[in-house]
């Protein structure tokens, strides 16, 4: 049978998993009658709640007797190590780009990776159907992207589509408004080139993304560069090193094929061997890491290893110490988080983590706040408990020795007449604008900025209540630069509780005309818990515990009713954009607190003396 390896490419929430919804039901893959839910590929459950791919997604599926082997990619930068080295699997991608939005900052970042492996891209411009689509606009932009990123001739003589992916059509004309994917399905099997690989040669592989199961342990999955493999085969698993050197008999590990499996829609199906060409899946292979090539044991040859951006943020997991520590978790302990934190590098090729000279710290890097925080609330609801510092920039020296910082591309679409304060804002925190130009009819202004890393700290909650909401802001790494010099952070203090103790109504009552309260009545509270945000620029210690004093005496003012605001909801990307050095934020499978690192207030005290006076 002949073979497609493809992948899905681009900007978050340009439909990428709906297409592929689509695919499937025209493909055949589902029955008739079979019940299926929206955006089958995103089975992981926070993929589900944020509407986001988070993990890249092996699936296939069949057309005239043709396989297409399709993997579906996330669209956020953070989780670009997922879209890096699934590329190496595939010989084309399909470039997905909204008729409206058009090219954005992930659009750039997967296309320079998919142009720089040499893969040919297939164009197709979604959700024609919106109002305020420009397909025609839109063409000339995808095309300016590759001549940009030095796209070869080839590259850019790709075909373009024009498509509804929600409602299952594509065309070759931009005026069409309806069909099927019938020209998507043709266009890819014309376009593509079947697999460059040899079919005759001895097994040869690299390992470019890993699974596990309860019943076979790890399961390594990437395409057969060369050869056949069967079920029951000794290979050998070779560790990274020069691309072709063969490796000796000390830096190889044997091991025998227990399971192989290849794909069929959202199925794994197993098969008896399998060749040259075929993205597969194997069991069996303790050892087993990304990156890492699998051999005939007779003929140990390495492949390229897969190289991932290093990452540009990093923050501290610690073991929860405060006084609700134990509580709510399941695994409280140093080992138990140790152990799930270095379990996560198994697959998650893009992060770090380090020991420090704390037992009970752990330094972990990733490529972004969200990239961390999806480790963070995965954690949660596995019945982790722990704390996380601020999250640092990583420095690194230059060429002249230097230092430099990250700096992120950030792109923001806003109302034309709330220009003025996004720019002064961003121009605050050393942001440089790079464009500006309107969005067709819409009444609202494109900017592109270059900004420190360091400066989009707390910026997003900032940039929403400026825009009244109307706003929208990306951002991904785009280059490293000079150190920017210092960046004005959080310009107002916090409430921070002065004693255990339940939430009461009459005390936030008092408070809430001063702040912004993060907490509701019958919450528990602890001294050193930040309870709110103060509308001044100091810190304060209150008592929310503080109950109305009983007396026989009756009077409207006294008795009247108490009326609370709803207070701020803490998430895990608001609580990393808010703390400051000299706090935490507190993650319990129940809840997410935020707390001074310092819980006693005269200790606090001395130790921002102490800070002052160092710096």
């Amino acid at each position: 049978m002949q073979i497609r390896n493809i992948a899905i490419i681009a900007h978050v929430d340009h439909g990428k998993t709906t297409l592929v919804d689509q695919m499937f039901r025209q493909a055949g893959v589902f029955r008739d009658n079979q019940a299926v839910q929206e955006r089958v590929m995103d089975s992981n459950p926070l993929e589900r709640e944020r509407g986001i791919t988070i993990l890249a997604k092996n699936t296939a599926v069949e057309w005239h007797g043709v396989k297409i082997n399709i993997v579906d990619t996330p669209g956020h930068a953070d989780f670009g190590g997922e879209v890096e080295r699934i590329l190496r699997m595939v010989n084309g991608v399909v470039l997905l780009v909204d008729a409206a939005e058009g090219p954005m900052p992930q659009t750039r970042f997967v296309t320079r990776k998919a142009l720089e492996l040499g893969l040919l891209p297939l164009v197709v411009i979604n959700k024609v159907d919106r109002s305020d689509a420009r397909p025609a606009e839109v063409h000339d932009e995808v095309l300016q992207l590759f001549m940009d990123l030095e796209a070869t001739d080839a590259q850019l003589d790709a075909p373009f589509l024009y498509a509804v992916g929600r409602d299952g059509w594509a065309a070759r004309d931009a005026t069409a408004t309806g069909g099927d994917l019938a020209p998507l399905f043709e266009t890819i099997v014309s376009y593509f080139p079947a697999p460059r690989v040899d079919r005759d040669g001895p097994f040869q592989m690299l390992v470019s993304t890993l699974d596990h199961s309860p019943y076979v342990g790890r399961i390594a999955i990437g395409r057969i560069e060369r050869g056949t493999v069967h079920v029951g085969d000794r290979v050998s698993l070779l560790a990274l090193g020069p691309e072709g050197m063969v490796a000796d008999s000390a830096e190889a590990e044997d091991s025998r094929v227990s399971k192989l499996y290849t794909f069929r829609g959202l199925e794994r199906i197993d098969v008896e061997e399998a060749h040259a060409g075929d993205i597969v899946a194997l069991a069996g292979l303790e050892g087993v890491e990304i990156g890492k090539t699998l051999t005939d044991p007779e003929h140990r040859e390495r492949l390229k290893g897969i190289a991932v951006e290093e990452p540009t943020l990093s923050v501290d997991f610690t073991v929860n110490n405060s006084p609700f520590a134990g509580q709510a978790g399941t695994f409280v302990t140093t080992r138990q988080v140790r152990d799930r934190l270095f379990r996560e590098l198994e697959r998650n090729v893009a992060m770090r983590v380090e020991e420090t000279d704390q037992p009970d710290t752990f330094t972990v890097s990733g490529r972004g706040e969200l990239h961390l925080s999806i480790l963070m609330e995965t954690m949660r609801r596995e019945g982790y408990e722990f704390q996380v510092s601020r999250p640092r920039v990583i420095t690194r020296k230059g060429p002249g020795g230097e230092v430099q910082e990250p700096y992120e591309e950030a792109i923001v679409e806003v109302p034309s007449g709330m220009i003025g304060i996004v720019i002064e804002n961003l121009g605050s925190r050393r942001g440089e604008m790079t464009e500006m130009r309107p969005m067709g009819d819409s009444g609202a202004t494109r900017l592109r900025f270059v900004v420190p890393a360091r400066g989009l700290f707390g910026y997003r909650s900032e940039f929403m209540t400026e825009t009244k909401g109307e706003g929208i802001l990306h951002h991904q790494f785009d280059s490293w630069g000079p150190w920017a010099g210092p960046i004005k952070g959080r310009t107002r203090g916090v409430l921070v509780a002065d004693r255990l103790g339940k939430v009461v109504a009459f005390a936030l009552g008092s408070l809430q005309e001063r702040a912004t309260m993060f907490v509701s009545p019958g919450d528990d509270a602890y001294g050193g818990m930040i309870v709110g945000e103060n509308s001044r620029t100091d810190d304060m210690d209150v008592n929310v515990s503080r109950e109305k004093k009983l007396t026989n005496m009756r009077t409207t003012a006294s008795d009247e009713n108490i009326k609370l605001e709803p207070p701020r909801k803490i998430t895990l990307e608001l609580a990393l954009e808010f703390i400051e050095d000299d706090e935490l934020i507190e993650v319990t499978p129940d809840c997410i607190r935020l707390r001074k690192r310092v819980l006693e207030p005269h200790l606090r005290k001395k130790a921002a003396k102490r800070a002052m006076q160092l710096a």
